[in-house]
């Protein structure tokens, strides 16, 4: 099957469009990833260090969910307004089952879920 998928990333949220054939289906997932404040925990040592880390261990557990839906795709269109896209891709990269699979990327603001879907499928379009 010749599927492509585009993701629309920040760290709050993630929308997956896929495309095969002539479907397109969209899937939401909401992140459980706590806000990242600068950092004000006062005299405690290391709460800064385990602060970052809960926050990586949470972004980690994020991505591994969003990589979870994906499958095997052909191509993958990573976009959104921040790091999430990069640091989803960095991720992607060691993943053995996407080790193949065309990934690019694009900075874009918040957008809804029509404007979303419309983009992937304008990207897709292009012969590859």
């Amino acid at each position: 099957m010749n599927q492509q998928i585009g993701i629309w990333i920040d760290h709050s949220s993630a929308v997956i469009v896929s495309m095969s054939d002539s479907q397109v289906t969209t899937k939401t997932l909401e992140s459980d990833v706590d806000a990242h404040p600068h950092y004000s925990g006062g005299r405690s040592p290391g709460g800064e260090k385990k602060y970052e880390q809960r926050h990586e261990e949470q972004l980690d557990r994020y991505y591994d969910r969003v990589i979870g839906e994906v499958g095997r795709p052909e191509a993958l269109l990573l976009f959104g307004p921040g790091e999430a896209k990069l640091e989803l891709k960095e991720r992607l990269g060691r993943s053995k089952q996407l080790s193949d699979c065309v990934v690019d990327l694009d900075t874009v603001d918040k957008l809804t879920e029509p404007q979303i879907v419309a983009k992937v499928k304008q990207h897709f379009a292009v012969p590859r």
